[in-house]
């Protein structure tokens, strides 16, 4: 034998005996699988790519639901600071602000939120008699979403809260 020549243990010299280097140069020791069993049918292969899709939408619409209930949370905490601080201006400077931004130029807001429905801070504005004025002036008595839609529990539009 030369240098590189392993003797396996225990075989004589026949077909399986001698081994060369990392590999060998005769027969694997494990037998290959029948020739119609190596691989997935074109069958097996649509019914999990038909599995994962149907998983994949359920994962969609669960994550979509979940966006919109962050939206509508979102909404209401505006819809709730900026009617707050509609009050506190009022009660602060004895009128009702003219516009939202009387609200961010005097400091009650850092900036006007955005409409989460709508992306946009195109808010709908409700003007109502000032109670503190004399002359009967008119001031931002309320705010409300610009959207149409309907809330995901369908009671209402978001215009409405």
């Amino acid at each position: 034998m030369s240098g590189k020549d392993v003797r396996v243990k225990g075989q004589g010299e026949g077909e399986r005996g001698v081994r060369r280097g990392l590999f060998s140069l005769t027969r694997s020791p494990l037998p290959l699988p029948p020739r119609g069993a190596r691989g997935f049918t074109l069958l097996e292969l649509m019914i999990v790519i038909s599995i994962l899709v149907i998983l994949a939408m359920i994962a969609m619409a669960q994550y979509n639901r979940t966006v919109l209930a962050a939206k509508e949370a979102t909404l209401r905490e505006d819809l709730f600071t900026m009617r707050k601080m509609i009050d506190q201006y009022a009660a602060d400077k004895g009128k009702l602000p003219q516009s939202l931004s009387d609200l961010q130029t005097a400091g009650y807001v850092h900036e006007i939120p955005i409409d989460p429905m709508t992306d946009a801070a195109d808010w709908q504005v409700e003007f109502g008699e000032d109670p503190g004025s004399t002359g009967g002036e008119q001031g931002v008595t309320n705010v409300r979403s610009s959207s149409s839609e309907v809330s995901s529990d369908g009671s209402s539009r978001y215009s409405e809260w």
